[in-house]
């Protein structure tokens, strides 16, 4: 125990670990916000009832038809009116009736446009680029096909699946771990020595007896000790509250944390290796993560984004550590599956450590 306590790497973790313990802003950051985090997200993307779409039409008739589905609420409108209601939002879609029936709305005959427009038919007027539009318009059609006499070719039933794993929280869940993971990594590491540098002390620690690869060894070892509060509070306040379920071995979970958290800490070292103020830090850092929080499939899935980009966003550090969590926690799949992410994280702990060892500045 005494040559433990005379260890300089033991006296350097104690102390990287007193020193974050005294920030309560660092304590909020790393471990409440993303619990607050989760909550507003939980509340805000919550599993609700299918909302009802708000259309209008040019007859009474057809207004009618499109009430008759719970999907639809329909109001009567003219052309004019269900044109100006459409650019302002105020309705999703406009069903005109050219059938030459009069508008009970505005009193007037109901227009019938020459050339391609077929007499009796209904021209749906809406904004094929917005989801809830198309959706309205495929309920529309449903429902004025069936006041006309359609019948179903097939006889179809709803079986209605409740299922933890499909809600938002559960897809954001692992998403906000590894959101957590890269910030808490970078900032601890390249914020803390950035400021020794500013203030001398890297280059007193360099002309006293002490291995320079245990200055640097000892923020991996504080984070790896923070790790298991950090992981460990956010992941059981998910269960608890919010029922996400871990289907993945619990062991091979936490060797993906320490993967990931070994990776971004190696990031933060070579962001703060060159930087000697911290206003140059800082914009290294968000240079660096902020990409990732938008591209990396924090919130929504990254295979939004254009087929041409993938093989660049499945290249980041945290598109791999959250594709590994959501694979493990979500889907239960085993750690010989994921071993695309597992070498994506690998390669970039062993790029970034070797060359921020290389250029690191002590003085």
């Amino acid at each position: 125990m005494s040559k433990l306590s005379e260890s300089s790497l033991f006296e350097l973790t104690t102390a990287r670990l007193r020193l974050f313990f005294r920030e309560p802003e660092a304590v909020f950051w790393i471990f409440v916000f993303p619990i607050l985090l989760s909550v507003g997200l939980s509340i805000a993307f919550r599993n609700r009832p299918a909302d009802v779409l708000q259309v209008a039409a040019t007859t009474g008739r057809l207004a009618q038809a499109l009430n008759a589905d719970r999907g639809l609420t329909a109001v009567t409108m003219d052309e004019a009116s269900g044109a100006h209601a459409l650019a302002t939002g105020r309705i999703l879609l406009l069903a005109v009736d050219h059938s030459g029936s009069a508008n009970p709305a505005s009193g007037n005959a109901g227009a019938v446009v020459p050339g391609s427009v077929i007499p009796g038919s209904v021209i749906y007027d809406y904004d094929d680029t917005n989801p809830d539009a198309r959706t309205a318009r495929l309920l529309a059609d449903r429902a004025i096909q069936k006041a006309a006499g359609q019948q179903d070719s097939v006889p179809t039933a709803n079986q209605q699946v409740h299922e933890a794993g499909a809600r938002y929280i559960d897809f954001v869940i692992p998403g906000l771990l590894g959101m957590n993971l890269m910030s808490s990594a970078i900032w601890g590491l390249g914020f803390a020595i950035v400021e020794a540098r500013q203030k001398k002390l890297l280059k007193r620690l360099v002309a006293s007896p002490m291995p320079r690869w245990q200055y640097l060894a000892s923020f991996l070892l504080s984070r790896l000790l923070l790790l298991v509060i950090e992981v460990g509070v956010f992941l059981g306040f998910a269960r608890l509250v919010f029922g996400v379920p871990f289907r993945g071995p619990i062991w091979q979970l936490v060797l993906l944390c320490i993967l990931a958290s070994l990776s971004f800490s190696a990031l933060g070292l070579l962001i703060a290796s060159r930087a000697k103020t911290m206003e140059a830090a800082s914009g290294l850092m968000n240079l660096v993560m902020l990409p990732m929080w938008i591209v990396s499939g924090v919130f929504f899935s990254a295979s939004r984004f254009p087929n041409i980009v993938q093989p660049v966003i499945r290249a980041l550090p945290l598109t791999a550590a959250i594709d590994a969590l959501r694979g493990n926690m979500l889907q239960g799949t085993s750690l010989a599956q994921l071993a695309g992410p597992v070498a994506v994280l690998t390669i970039w702990l062993l790029l970034a450590f070797t060359l921020s060892l290389r250029i690191f500045r002590w003085r």
